[in-house]
């Protein structure tokens, strides 16, 4: 579970009653994009011939640049999920990792759960006992991602939903 039961208006659009602009919208998009590519090779190492993952990555950037319908963002952010699923560690997190950042274009709170199972991913792919400390680098890597529009946003999110998230954001 990586949503909240109860949506927060700042990652709801304008035009749907929240508070999100679009071009903010664009931003958590992109950086969910960038923190899935950051372990994107771990999914790919494990099923090379699979391209599913690396295409919801260019869906939603391909939607950020509105050059596809949020609807076929999603359709790729599920397509990567189901590459997911008969997978176990850090090829699984990896791409559950792209799936979600594609799905931002739906749901703008997506965006912590690309970031989450990155980290979620490099826990898994460090070697036996360096878990935590690849987790909490690969987060720190994602904030420093930030773009300042977004960053008070992102890790006042981090804080209230870390619960939700396996508590990958500690540290």
């Amino acid at each position: 579970m990586i949503l909240p039961k109860v949506r927060d208006p700042r990652f709801i659009t304008i035009r749907r009653g929240g508070t999100l602009t679009d071009s903010d919208h664009r931003l958590l998009a992109l950086w969910a994009a960038a923190c899935a590519e950051h372990v994107l090779t771990l999914f790919e190492a494990a099923q090379p011939s699979d391209p599913r993952p690396r295409q919801a990555i260019a869906q939603i950037r391909a939607w950020v640049r509105g050059e596809i319908t949020m609807s076929q963002s999603r359709a790729a952010g599920g397509h990567a999920m189901a590459a997911a699923r008969e997978l176990s560690g850090a090829a699984r997190h990896a791409a559950y990792a792209a799936g979600q950042a594609a799905v931002v274009a739906h749901v703008a709170a997506h965006e912590l759960g690309a970031a989450a199972y990155a980290i979620k991913a490099a826990r898994a792919a460090a070697p036996k006992g360096q878990g935590e400390s690849s987790g909490r680098l690969e987060c720190r890597w994602q904030r420093d991602q930030l773009p300042n529009a977004i960053r008070g946003l992102v890790l006042d999110d981090q804080r209230l939903r870390n619960d939700i998230c396996w508590s990958v954001f500690d540290g």
